[in-house]
């Protein structure tokens, strides 16, 4: 069974700064894309980054030059490091993983997309 946690959320002042990290474990074969989106109530989920297998990265212009996104691949995870945090910035952060499987004979099939729950993220004084 797969499973995509996050951690890493709360609170935080305005100008401060918060790691978040996702796990992905499971019957995994390879992970592709590993993204950080953020929800607000009654919105859209939108991209904030995310970071191929080969360490390329795409941001949202609003988390340029904030947040960096990296991973371990080792570990299935990635991680997304927050500064210069802004109230505007108080959404539940989601991460989503692009991955192949394993199946019972051993072979890979895919790839799917999978989300976790989220972690709240709530900027304020």
């Amino acid at each position: 069974q797969v499973k995509v946690v996050e951690s890493g959320g709360g609170l935080v002042q305005p100008g401060g700064s918060l790691r978040l990290s996702c796990v992905a474990s499971g019957n995994i074969a390879s992970i592709n894309v590993m993204g950080w989106y953020r929800q607000l109530p009654g919105k859209q989920r939108e991209l904030v980054a995310r970071i191929s297998r080969g360490g390329m990265t795409t941001y949202a212009d609003s988390a340029k030059g904030r947040f960096t996104i990296s991973r371990d691949s080792a570990k299935n995870t990635a991680y997304l490091q927050m500064s210069s945090l802004k109230p505007e910035d108080t959404a539940v952060y989601v991460c989503n993983v692009d991955m192949k499987l394993l199946n019972e004979d051993g072979f890979s099939f895919g790839p799917h997309d999978f989300w976790g729950q989220g972690t709240q993220v709530t900027v304020a004084s």
